[in-house]
């Protein structure tokens, strides 16, 4: 499941995510679940038709990306793999940043970070602009709508309706169809790699 919120410049995006680390820190071994957030670059692109046609929306390059993740193995609740990204290198994620105010209170913690959207483009090494500054406080008003969204996958998760393991899945296949799953395996049969959700 997928939830978008747009603005003029920037859009948060979420969903749930089902992740098997190919190279894991230690103590991050095994299967991961949760939600996926990201702050991403939002473009409208020209129309394509007449003035009724509908308005292509690019939803591009990320800025932050916060993973509310949780070990399969581990009890419900315990955000153990939780953990942000604070910039990327064009679409790829720096290394994961633990801080424990995030594992002992995700939504609180997520709620202070998106009511600082400068804060957050800062730390992304993006210089701040008029139209990032609207944004910034269309975002603040959206917050609780926002954690609303992500209490709610969170939820669908613990139940086993979402962050679900991919399924029929070879290692010589990948689609690139939102949604799908990319499975890698080693020479044993179990899944070096796999990863199911829309982020």
């Amino acid at each position: 499941m997928l939830y978008a919120f747009g603005f003029e410049r920037i859009g948060v995006v979420l969903g749930d995510l089902y992740f098997v680390d190919p190279n894991p820190g230690r103590g991050q071994e095994g299967p991961e679940r949760g939600v996926r957030l990201e702050v991403r670059v939002l473009d409208r692109g020209q129309l394509k038709g007449s003035i009724y046609s509908a308005q292509p929306i690019d939803v591009g390059q990320p800025i932050w990306r916060v993973d509310l993740l949780e070990s399969v193995e581990g009890p419900p609740g315990s955000f153990d793999r939780t953990h942000h990204h604070p910039a990327f290198r064009g679409w790829e994620p720096g290394h994961r940043v633990f801080v424990k105010e995030l594992s002992a209170n995700p939504l609180g913690w997520l709620g202070e970070q998106l009511a600082d959207l400068e804060g957050v483009l800062e730390r992304a090494g993006l210089p701040p602009d008029e139209a990032m500054a609207v944004d910034a406080a269309s975002l603040r008003a959206c917050v609780p709508e926002i954690l609303e969204a992500t209490d709610k996958l969170l939820g669908k998760v613990r139940a086993g309706e979402l962050a679900t393991p991919p399924s029929n899945v070879h290692s010589d296949v990948h689609s690139d169809a939102p949604g799908d799953a990319h499975s890698d395996e080693r020479s044993d049969g179990r899944p070096a790699f796999a990863r199911a959700g829309w982020l």
